[in-house]
């Protein structure tokens, strides 16, 4: 069976089952308050006046203004809306509301399993495929975040390359480096979370896992590779980041995931707190991230010019030592999570925009 499904921003509305979704997480939504933003959906642009909202949503029911003031303010909240700067949800001042976001709508299969209820819009490798890259994208834009702030670290020691050109390359080296490093894990972790979107149903447990078995393949992947390839090449042995740390990134990002849907609002400083979390949580368990693979490489590799003498100095530490690694993992993983989960929440990220292949079939 098939039925139709509403697609706006990062939300997507299946009217008959009486579910929304943001990212492909449910979100909780009060009866009338659902019937109100259904119908502003399906008046797809065109003002829907005050005693329609009264006969639809209350259904005659005596009620005043303030009844449907608090349903536009809940739903305006919900969808991460401003009545000042609205996206979604524009009043018209005396007669009613219009909804201005483009719709897109599109025909979603049906499970029978479930009695026949519960939305499955089919879900395409390419999609998979642009998912992680979306992911990727976000964690390449921390990766270069953190490689340009240790890079200037770097080239503040007292025993740094000399000359302006020598720091513009140790910039760049840090840069490249953390933006490769932090790319593949993002892009392992988004498609973890994407290819939860093959299982159905979509709950939280899912994305949460799906993070983490994606940063657990990727890391362990890394690890082995970065470290074999420094032995074989250098005759040193390198601690770097690998699995434990991707399957508790993974995890914190896939719950980050989650926190979109239920709270907007909050969204980006609960990711930043889930993601200092889990690099608090890497640090206790004497994991690495990038600054203590770098340290790690200072360790091995004492002639280099990199190193953290400055900032460990500044917390009482030769080098990077435990509190050092703390902070910077901490400030990592706020800086990763943010950025990856930006990636995922992108327009462009199809884990909120329905499959096209069966349209064009």
């Amino acid at each position: 069976m098939s039925g139709t499904v509403l697609h706006f921003g990062d939300f997507r509305l299946d009217p008959v089952d009486r579910r929304l979704f943001r990212a492909g997480i449910a979100v909780e939504l009060n009866a009338r308050y659902l019937d109100a933003l259904i119908l502003l959906l399906e008046a797809d642009g065109a003002l829907v006046a005050k005693d329609r909202f009264m006969d639809v949503v209350w259904r005659g029911i005596p009620v005043t203004d303030e009844a449907l003031t608090q349903a536009i303010r809940t739903l305006r909240r919900t969808l991460d809306d401003s009545a000042t700067a609205p996206r979604y949800i524009q009043t018209v001042p005396k007669h009613g509301y219009r909804f201005v976001a483009p719709i897109e709508t599109v025909t979603a299969l049906v499970d029978q399993e479930v009695g026949g209820t519960a939305p499955m819009v089919e879900y395409s490798r390419l999609q998979f495929v642009r998912d992680a890259m979306s992911g990727a994208i976000g964690a390449i834009i921390a990766g270069t975040m953190i490689g340009l702030i240790y890079g200037f670290v770097g080239a503040a020691q007292p025993h740094s390359v000399a000359g302006g050109g020598g720091a513009v390359s140790l910039l760049l080296v840090m840069m490249v480096v953390s933006l490769v490093s932090a790319g593949v894990g993002g892009a392992g972790i988004a498609a973890g979370i994407a290819a939860t979107r093959f299982i159905r149903p979509r709950h939280c447990s899912w994305t949460v896992a799906g993070g983490s078995l994606g940063g657990l393949i990727t890391g362990a992947f890394a690890n082995v590779i970065g470290s074999d390839a420094f032995r074989l090449l250098f005759g040193h042995s390198v601690r770097i980041a690998g699995a434990t740390e991707g399957v508790i990134l993974g995890a914190a990002i896939g719950l980050a995931l989650c926190t979109a849907s239920h709270w907007p609002r909050l969204v980006w400083g609960l990711s930043a707190m889930l993601g200092a979390g889990a690099g608090l949580c890497i640090a206790l368990v004497d994991g690495r991230m990038m600054a203590g693979s770098l340290q790690s490489l200072v360790v091995a590799f004492p002639s280099s010019q990199f190193g953290f003498d400055e900032f460990g100095g500044a917390l009482g530490e030769t080098g990077l030592g435990p509190i050092g690694r703390t902070v910077t993992a901490a400030f990592e993983g706020a800086i990763f999570s943010v950025a990856t989960l930006w990636g995922l929440l992108r327009p462009t990220s199809s884990l909120i925009r329905a499959s096209q292949a069966s349209d064009g079939a």
